[in-house]
Formats: structure tokens, sequence, C-alpha cells
């Protein structure tokens, strides 16, 4: 059975470093190869500048003087400090003069010709050893050769401890970047571990579990937080869910209970012939349909908050709207003796579902018409705040909601107590909140304009839309 690798090198980001590093010895290698070919062809290009030189003085004495001179020369040359090999032969082949015993060039046909070979030296403890060199070989005009080679032994040290330098420095960077490949991959197993750990206890059921932030605002960070906000919005799902659940239960048993109770009582008096059944009907109808208005307005709190935005936006006057809605709730405000009015920019635009702002804009009608009293006021107005976005917003001369209850009225089947004797579900600013979360806005509650007629605060409900792009 095969050994299992430790985990840290089974990791995404310690085979990333490998790759890495194998891209970089591949092109490290290239580099150095080209290194080495260029610098070797540059000591070897100066090496036969350096001998041509030398056998363009050495034809120039020939020249001048003939074999005897350049024999006196040669011998001369040999005996100073310059750094060559001689090598002169006669017609024949014999040697005339010089310091290598025999040409390294074989085949010599008369044309100039380049040659790579060894010479033997010894070292200062006597010990023989073979340096390279590099000559050349020419035919004088009198039939004689001539050679002139140069060490080059020491310019190919130099290259080749130029040469070991650089591997060994690539060895250590590759050592390093091992090294730091683990030590990276590590830190990026320890915090996808946490990640892990956080999937692994909400899929056990534990939705509180949250992943730690390393408070360095990297993509990690980043990553951990957008799980954690999503976290929250499900556990804030659940809970809503819950509470759903309970509240339509609580909420419902009562005009549930009382529809039972009406058509028990209707069929009691319908089989003693007593009572008026068709206004039992009317009543139990009436009762249905408040328990019906209820789910829908569940079903579409619902609908909006599991969709990603609002469905069906076109661009609409928000203007144009707001006198519509108003118009279906100021014969209302006649009867009440409530004192409405519109006020609307003219020329603006939004983005949106026009039925669910409409929806919103007359439940916040509905709330401020209701708990408006007599001889109150009412205002609706329309406009472009100086951030560019349109506000709708209802300004009511009501009891208002204390500012510790603003956060709650907003949540479905939330009722304060001063609004227990009126109807309704709870749910009218619990689907606006929703409207305005889906057109990526908000819903505001403030203080509305104070005490009026001893009434008052009074509340201004205002929804936000976002600027048109």
């Amino acid at each position: 059975m095969a050994m299992a690798l430790p985990r840290v090198f089974r990791t995404t980001p310690f085979r990333l470093t490998l790759l890495f590093l194998m891209v970089f010895a591949a092109a490290a290698s290239i580099f150095l190869g080209y290194i080495y070919v260029v610098t070797a062809g540059a000591v070897t290009s100066r090496a036969d500048q350096a001998i041509t030189q030398e056998i363009q003085s050495l034809t120039g004495v020939y020249r001048q003087g003939g074999i005897k001179a350049l024999n006196r020369s040669m011998v001369e040359r040999a005996a100073g400090d310059r750094p060559f090999l001689y090598l002169l032969r006669d017609k024949t082949g014999q040697k005339i003069t010089g310091t290598l015993e025999a040409s390294p060039v074989r085949g010599f046909t008369g044309a100039p010709s380049s040659v790579n070979f060894k010479v033997t030296d010894t070292d200062p403890d006597g010990a023989e050893v073979r340096h390279s060199a590099r000559g050349q070989q020419v035919q004088l005009v009198g039939g004689e050769t001539l050679f002139v080679g140069a060490d080059v032994s020491g310019a190919e040290t130099f290259v080749l401890g130029i040469l070991r330098a650089i591997w060994g420095a690539g060895a250590l960077v590759i050592l390093l970047g091992l090294a730091g490949g683990i030590l990276i991959s590590r830190n990026v197993n320890e915090t996808m571990a946490g990640l892990n750990r956080v999937v692994i206890a909400v899929r056990g059921g534990d939705i509180a579990a949250r992943a730690k932030l390393r408070g360095v605002n990297d993509e990690f960070d980043e990553l951990a937080s957008g799980l954690n906000d999503m976290l929250d919005r499900l556990e804030r799902s659940m809970g809503g869910l819950r509470h759903v659940g309970d509240a339509i239960a609580h909420d419902l048993r009562s005009p549930l209970s009382r529809l039972r109770a009406r058509l028990e009582l209707a069929l009691i008096e319908a089989e003693a012939g007593k009572g008026n059944a068709e206004a039992a009907l009317v009543q139990a109808l009436e009762d249905a349909e408040g328990v019906l208005a209820t789910f829908n307005a569940v079903l579409a709190i619902a609908r909006l908050q599991s969709a990603v935005e609002a469905p069906d936006q076109v661009r609409f006057d928000p203007g144009e709207l707001a006198a519509g809605v108003a118009e279906l709730y100021e014969p209302l405000c006649e009867d009440k003796a409530i004192e409405f009015k519109l006020e609307a920019t003219p020329a603006l635009a939004v983005r949106g579902n026009r039925e669910f702002i409409a929806q919103a804009l007359a439940n916040i009608l509905d709330n401020a018409v209701k708990y408006t009293p007599e001889g109150g006021a009412v205002r609706v107005r329309v406009r472009r705040r100086a951030s560019g976005e349109v506000e709708f917003s209802v300004t009511d001369t009501g009891p208002g909601v204390p500012e510790p209850d603003r956060m709650r009225v907003v949540q479905r089947f939330v009722r304060l107590e001063n609004s227990r004797s009126e109807p309704g579900a709870g749910l009218g600013l619990s689907l606006v909140a929703a409207v305005a979360e889906a057109h990526g806005g908000r819903l505001e509650l403030d203080e509305g304009p104070g005490a009026l007629n001893g009434s008052g605060p009074g509340l201004r409900v205002a929804l936000v839309l976002p600027r048109l792009a």
C-alpha cells in the first residue's frame, strides 16, 4: 500500500509553488546555457583576436628580416612575459624553434586553421596539470609553418566559477521557494480548515457558527466575511420563518375562531329559523378576505425576499405613480376631516416594479390615514435628494412610533400596543421594507412634524430608491 503524502504536500498552493519552481528551474537552465554560450564565445573571440594580432606581428618580422629574424623574435618573445605558445617549422616539418614540440593541427593544408588543444604543465607541487588552450597555424611565403597558441584555462575557470555561483544561487532559491511554499500552504490550509469547520458545523445544524477574520483584508478575509454575511442572512431568514409560523398561528387564530363561531351561530340560528343567514355569510366572507389578504401579503414578502432583485422593472415617473395612489386615499382623508396634500417634483425618473412600489406607497398611506386622528394632516412628497436618490415620503400627525420601536415595526406581524385596536396583521411596513430591499433602496422612519391640535408627534416614513445609473 502506497504511503500517503502529508496534507501540506497535497494542497493546491504547494502544487502551484512546485509548478512555479519547475518553470523557474527551466527558465534558469535556459538562461545559464545562454550565459555559458555567450561567455565562452566571448572568451574564444578574444583569444582568437590576440592570436591573430601576434601572428600578424610575427609575419611582419618575417617579411622584414626573413626566417632568421623571425626565429630571433620568437626566442625573445618566448623568453619574455608574453602569454603565447610558439612553434616554427621548416618546409619539411622539422622544428626550428618554439615552446611546443609538435603542432596540435592535424592535416594542415596551408590555409589558416584554428584549433582547441590541451597543454601539459606542472603545478608548484610538481604534479602535471593540463590546461585548455587555443591556437592558429599559418603557412609563411617561404613554405615554413608558424603556430601561435594561447592558454585560455584561466578564462574558462572564471566562466565556470560564475556558472557554479549562479547554479548555487538557483539551488538556494529553489530550496527557499520550497520552504516558502510549505509555509504558505500551511497558512492557507489552516485558513481553509477554519472555513471548512464552519461549513461542517452549519451543515450539522449549528447555524450560529461563524468564520474567524484574520484582519489582513485579503481574499480569505473577503471570503470569510461573505460567508458570515450569508450565514447572518440565513439565520435571520430561518428566524423569520419560525417567527412567521408562530405569528401566523397567533394572529390568524382570532379571525379564524371568529369565522368559525359566526358560521356555527349562523347554522344554529338557521336550524332554529332565526337570525339573518345572509348577514352572517357576508361577515364570514369579510373575515375570509382578511385571512386571504394576510396570506397574500406574506407570499408577496417571501417572493421579494427570495428574489435577487424585483422582477419586471421598468422606467417610470414616480410623481405620476404617487398621484395615482394619492387619488385613492384622498376621499378617505376627506371622510376623516384630514388635511391631505401631495407635493411631487416633476420630470423625475426611477426604475423598478410599478406594482410593488405602488403597493408599498399604498401601505404607507393606509397606515398614515388609519392612525391620523380627525383634524390631522397627511402629506405625500416625491423629490430627488442631493445624493440623486428618489424619495417617496408620507408624513402624518398621528401618534408616531417611539424611536426604540422603529426597527421592530418593519418586521412581519409586529404590532405596537397602540395599534392593537385597529384592523390589520402587522404586514404593511414589512412589505414596504421588502420592496425597498428588492430595489436596492431602503426604508427610513423618523419623527413627524410634532404635536398638532393635541395629537402627535406624528411619523415620517420614506421609501428611498437608488439613483438611475
